[in-house]
């Protein structure tokens, strides 16, 4: 899982991992990100099938999650962060 931060985004890519996996990775990470951290972009891909995109945007639950948003990249969900 590569991540980049910028201000307060961070961008996370989860390209090459199983759902099972990329999801206990997110939730890991949004347990420990700090309250700089206002939006998560994760990227997911949508071309080599919708597995890790499904997980993301249905099944990903956390209590840090606000909203989800829907990006014009199929391949990537943002998001928004609840402050801590």
């Amino acid at each position: 899982m590569l991540m980049n931060q910028k201000g307060s985004i961070l961008t996370v890519d989860i390209h090459g991992l199983n759902s099972n996996d990329a999801k206990r990775q997110l939730e890991q990470l949004l347990s420990r990100t700090g309250k700089d951290v206002h939006e998560v972009v994760v990227i997911h891909g949508y071309s080599h099938g919708q597995a890790l995109k499904n997980m993301v945007r249905f099944q990903l639950k956390h209590p840090r999650i606000q909203s989800k948003l829907i990006s014009l990249n199929e391949g990537q969900t943002r998001l928004l962060l609840k402050e801590r």
